[in-house]
């Protein structure tokens, strides 16, 4: 169990918090590319407890800034989208995509207010369909290039989860949960005639053994799960890495999927997947990133308010959620099989610790030449699961 400070340390996201520092130190996802169109060219997003506006201008540039206008505080996404930025709606103060203000009508050419005026802002860059705002000191370090996000030879798309109604923690924790699928997921299915052999059905087998190792590369850190399993289909399954801070990368089918969980605030998690599906033959696939799709997944609830738990993500997100808004870990009673667990808030906590020390965290990619495509060695045990994913990466090499 964590003492009631370590709580607070590892749980509180927003602006001047330890962890809030450690996890602007990274690149977030915002929302879709597909979002923001010359069409509908803005959006209000909420992360790491500050309310902003994300918007691409008429040149195609995006921007990430406050909500409010530093004139009257009146909020900018009812503002106009123009050229070169996006003007209030209320006197017409104009920002471009690094937070400058470069209009203010009915004031004085050379005010000095236009300096004073500028709005907090963020850069946005945007990969495999996905836009990524870093909100963290300067320099900034590069956008990850991990493998599933800029391989080629295949094709990938973007789906987006409900709002989870919990603190980030409690859905990366899951993550170096190793045990929870049995019950979870392979045993919640049979009990509703859904369980299928390709998928639930792996999970459906007991775990004779399990390890996880920490890993601390130049392009990535975290913790890898190992699953021993017994019964009719015994193997070894080494995979679904957790990486630091809120990501993991879990072979689902044949697609590679990296969940992203961002913050909203301390009690809110926005999680959105990047799915790449190897083609067969390691063919190279042309997909601009406007033509990725994007689905978004609803049907969490049920009329009566209940969980649904008929799939994976329901079960993931009933569990979370019914923890509580923020986890009440000072008073959980751990076992054996959480040392990924444990393994992880260590890790939190000790990046947290060196950041305030001024020191670089873990996974904070500078190097270019370790930019190019960060892998990740997986080896999954399910041939059904894994045999295109292994095929394509083995002809790229």
């Amino acid at each position: 169990m964590l003492s009631p400070e370590d709580q607070e340390l590892l749980t509180r996201v927003g602006p001047g918090t330890p962890c809030g520092e450690l996890l602007r130190r990274y690149w977030l996802p915002i929302c879709p590319a597909a979002e923001l169109s010359a069409k509908n060219p803005k959006k209000r997003v909420r992360v790491l407890g500050e309310d902003l506006v994300a918007f691409r201008d008429g040149k195609g540039r995006y921007g990430l800034v406050e909500a409010q206008c530093r004139h009257r505080k009146t909020q900018l996404y009812f503002g106009f989208v123009e050229d070169d930025g996006l003007r209030c709606a209320y006197h017409g103060w104009k920002y471009d995509v690094s937070g400058q203000c470069i209009e203010q009508p009915f004031e004085p050419a050379n005010s000095p207010l236009k300096k004073e005026a500028c709005l907090r802002a963020y850069p946005v860059q945007q990969l495999a369909g996905i836009l990524f705002g870093y909100m963290g000191p300067k320099p900034m370090p590069l956008l990850p290039r991990y493998e599933s996000l800029v391989r080629t030879d295949g094709t990938r798309e973007v789906s987006v989860l409900p709002l989870h109604n919990c603190n980030w923690l409690q859905a990366q924790e899951n993550s170096v949960d190793t045990v929870h699928t049995y019950y979870l997921h392979g045993h919640m299915l049979k009990t509703q005639g859904l369980l299928d052999d390709k998928v639930g059905g792996y999970y459906y087998r007991p775990i004779e053994k399990y390890e996880f190792e920490v890993v601390e590369e130049p392009a990535w850190a975290g913790i890898r799960k190992v699953r021993h399993y017994g019964g009719d289909r015994p193997e070894k399954e080494v995979g679904h890495p957790a990486i630091f801070p809120n990501i993991l990368l879990s072979p689902q089918g044949k697609k590679l999927v990296m969940h992203f969980r961002v913050p909203v605030d301390d009690e809110h998690t926005y999680v959105i997947w990047s799915e790449f599906t190897p083609t067969e033959d390691g063919a190279t696939v042309r997909q601009r990133d406007e033509d990725i799709p994007v689905s978004y997944f609803t049907g969490y609830i049920r009329p009566d308010g209940s969980h649904d738990l008929t799939t994976f993500m329901c079960h993931d997100q009933m569990a979370w959620e019914t923890q509580g808004k923020i986890y009440d870990r000072p008073s959980e009673l751990l076992g054996v099989s959480d040392r990924g667990i444990v393994m992880l808030r260590n890790q939190l906590k000790q990046q947290i610790l060196a950041v305030q020390a001024g020191k670089e965290p873990l996974g904070v990619v500078r190097d270019p030449k370790l930019n190019d495509s960060i892998g990740f060695k997986l080896s999954h045990g399910q041939a059904e699961m894994a045999r295109a994913a292994l095929k394509a990466a083995a002809a790229a090499e």
